[in-house]
């Protein structure tokens, strides 16, 4: 008899990411990707030395059932499989509770295993904070151990939420993307449950005897998420039936290929639309597709010096005027004390 399909749903699910990440070490350029697999038993020889796999994990459903499916998926593909989670330091009793998820990823079998605490400061409110200074820890511990990937447990419902944040905040089509399957520097960060719902994960730990811990925090208004899983989600499946969850997620993926599109097609114009020191031409700039030139002057801006996460879609159509409803205007000031004008039909994008 095999395993319950909960079970089943998420190991195939980390199966599949653990095969991508075996073809991308292991096919040098002009070998089939296929032979990639079957190297594995080489690698469980010890030669050359088996990848690391890290989890990152809350101990919560989501992220238990992902290393539970990492334990039992790795050593199959001889893959080293690893946990860390992070300590935010936000609750009472927090570092008992990352030492408990600590011991629970070490009864699965995963080695290494830590926890990491970090101060998480207050740029760009509570949530945003928390993120950066749990993807910093992150980063660190991959980096310490050489690791060649980290799991992540974001499943469909979150990747529902983050385009119903993005669509709120109207910022574009790359916001209605969502979360990527791979992210990060060298595609560090692998999301396998994107295509799966959070209450298999959820039965998932249940048939398994897994505890988890729930956040208090995923529970409490004061986030923006927290109302939006609660209150939010709730009343658009009221209103428009079940199926909402699943129509937003596959809006993310066809969101993010167009704007994979988007990105390239501004990547190939941007060169031809500066002149001979690299400034940008405005008339030239004026023949592009709108979705197409302001790609271009946001890239421009960031490199300017302005944060992206700082540099809203408000700023770029400001900047945007300046070549598409010229009357003379004067500069434009962006984030991070970078200025935007129009001279004499160029526009100048720099700091001060």
């Amino acid at each position: 008899m095999g395993p319950h399909p909960a079970v089943a749903a998420i190991r195939l699910a980390v199966r599949r990411v653990l095969h991508d990440i075996l073809t991308e070490l292991n096919t040098p350029a002009g070998v089939p990707a296929a032979t990639a697999a079957d190297r594995a038993p080489e690698r469980a020889s010890g030669l050359p030395p088996s990848p690391l796999v890290l989890v990152a994990c809350s101990g919560g459903a989501d992220s238990m059932a992902l290393a539970s499916a990492l334990a039992f998926e790795a050593p199959r593909l001889g893959i080293r499989a690893g946990g860390v989670t992070v300590d935010h330091g936000l609750q009472t009793g927090s570092d008992l509770r990352a030492e408990e998820v600590v011991l629970r990823l070490r009864e699965l079998g995963l080695d290494p295993v830590e926890a990491t605490a970090v101060t998480v400061g207050r740029a760009g409110g509570p949530e945003a904070a928390a993120r950066d200074a749990r993807y910093a820890a992150l980063d660190d511990s991959a980096a310490r151990h050489g690791a060649a990937a980290v799991l992540l447990g974001h499943t469909r419902d979150d990747q529902a939420e983050t385009v119903l944040l993005g669509l709120a905040r109207g910022s574009g089509i790359r916001s209605l993307s969502g979360m990527a399957a791979v992210s990060g520097a060298d595609g560090r960060y692998r999301r396998p449950f994107l295509q799966v719902d959070r209450q298999t994960a959820r039965k998932a730990c249940m048939v398994q005897s897994l505890p988890v811990w729930d956040d208090p925090h995923n529970a409490d208004p004061a986030y923006t998420r927290s109302r939006l899983r609660h209150e939010g989600l709730p009343a658009l499946e009221k209103a428009l039936g079940k199926g909402v969850v699943e129509a937003l997620a596959r809006t993310a993926q066809l969101s993010r290929d167009d704007a994979d599109a988007l990105d390239a097609w501004a990547r190939q114009a941007e060169s031809g639309v500066r002149d001979a020191t690299g400034v940008l031409e405005c008339a030239k700039l004026y023949a592009l597709p709108p979705a197409v030139r302001r790609r271009i002057l946001r890239r421009a801006a960031i490199e300017a010096g302005a944060p992206a996460g700082a540099l809203f879609a408000r700023h770029i159509e400001e900047v945007d005027r300046l070549i598409t409803g010229w009357r003379g205007q004067g500069a434009i000031n962006l984030p991070g004390k970078v200025v935007a004008r129009r001279q004499g039909g160029r526009l100048v994008i720099r700091q001060g």
